[in-house]
């Protein structure tokens, strides 16, 4: 089984020695699949088990067992290498679509050049006025391409007092798919959040204190709805206990056995959701990208109407007549490089009013957790005779696997007697 990378990145982080209990609140993660993770990894990285007299185990790493681990799977160095990889190929396909954007552009111009010119040559009385013409559809065009443009464009981002680490080939994609999703790990936080709660309330709680951090748990959630616990209990195997009035609480043994002190967790109120944007490019770079989109597709326009016939096309022959060809393709990706974004300004605008609704029932939850009645306060009281901590000293170890068993034997029956 292939190390799991943020259970190894929780050993770390917890100085090399830890319990199920330590790693499951620290990233959130099934009781059940850390204990497992956490067997395979001491067997891999040659970790040792330290078992004290209440039955408890603590698992002890070496600091380099990464590099154990790396020499010993071909698979966790592949990954590694494809990570690597992948993040030149990205970048590369980010910039392609400005790319294809500027080579569409300076071909449109061309050809529009070309036939126009050609045009006009056949006509001399018009010559004058069709270059005029010329003249006066590509100044705006020839300002963005013109070594000053980006001195002035940076002056006036100053102005305005903006900082992009972008450059313009990173903005066009910026502008055309933005930028992921700002809640690709919320699952992930969501758990961490919970798990965070849970110790730092020394493994109880009730399940008004975990409700800022869940959804889909109903506007009545106080009183008899509490089924929205059940996949806290599942996950962190806890047990409910019932109070003689009724009131329900929660407790996590394994979540309560600890290999060292820990300091409590600071953790937001309620679970918040990010706001997506629509780019993270400065407001300059986006009107430049809107801006040679915008020329990009009246420039198809007019070529598309200048090509409609065909036989332009086929008097002129050589660029022209590969433009003829491959002219829908420039009519699409003109279009789309405009219709992409504005499709998704407008489903950006419906997810963050979704997004404001759940951070704001999260919130509400959150109030009514800081400012508990009588009831839930003693609620929580009767929550706390369940809270303890046990804290695993290595000297209460009273059996380790990097020990000769019959010289641990010996020492224990010495410290016995």
């Amino acid at each position: 089984m292939t190390p799991n990378p943020a259970i190894m990145r929780s050993v770390e982080q917890l100085g090399y020695r830890v319990t199920v209990g330590d790693v499951a609140t620290q990233i959130g993660l099934n009781i059940a699949e850390v204990n497992q993770s956490l067997l395979a990894l001491a067997a891999d990285a040659g970790g040792h088990l330290q078992v004290a007299e209440s039955g408890d185990v603590v698992y002890q790493f070496p600091k380099n067992f990464r590099d154990i681990i790396r020499n010993k799977y071909l698979q966790i160095r592949l990954k590694e290498w494809w990570k690597k990889v992948w993040s030149v190929l990205f970048y590369l396909i980010r910039i392609s679509f400005a790319i294809l954007l500027v080579a569409s552009i300076v071909l449109i111009i061309v050809t529009i050049t070309i036939i126009m010119t050609a045009s006009s040559n056949r006509d001399d009385d018009n010559r004058s006025s069709s270059r005029g013409n010329n003249f006066f559809f590509f100044p705006d065009l020839f300002w963005y391409f013109s070594p000053n443009y980006g001195d002035n464009r940076q002056e006036r981002r100053r102005e305005r007092g903006e900082n992009s680490e972008m450059n313009f080939f990173e903005a066009v994609f910026s502008f055309l798919f933005g930028d992921g999703d700002p809640n690709a790990n919320l699952e992930e936080r969501r758990w961490e959040e919970i798990g965070a709660v849970i110790s730092n309330n020394q493994g109880a709680v009730v399940a008004e204190q975990v409700a800022p951090y869940l959804d889909d748990v109903g506007e009545k959630y106080q009183q008899e709805y509490e089924d929205y616990m059940l996949p806290v209990l599942v996950r962190f195997n806890g047990m409910p206990q019932v109070s003689s009035d009724g009131q329900i609480v929660y407790y996590f043994p394994e979540l309560q056995v600890r290999a060292s002190k820990k300091q409590r967790r600071s953790i937001s109120e309620y679970l918040h959701e990010f706001s997506w944007n629509f780019s993270a490019a400065s407001s300059g770079q986006i009107m430049l990208s809107a801006g040679l989109g915008g020329v990009n597709f009246v420039g198809a326009l007019i070529l598309g109407n200048l090509l409609r016939n065909g036989t332009i096309a086929a008097q002129i022959g050589g660029l022209v007549a590969f433009v003829q060809g491959i002219y829908g393709l420039l009519l699409a990706y003109g279009t789309g490089f405009l219709a992409i974004p504005l499709i998704r300004y407008f489903w950006i605008k419906r997810r963050n009013d979704q997004i404001s609704t759940r951070n704001l029932q999260r919130q509400e939850r959150a109030r009514l957790l800081a400012g508990a009645d009588a009831s839930l306060q003693k609620k929580i009281a009767f929550a706390r005779e369940f809270a303890t901590e046990k804290i695993i000293g290595k000297e209460d170890s009273v059996y380790s696997t990097d020990t000769d068993l019959l010289e641990q034997e010996f020492q224990n029956k010495q410290i016995g007697d």
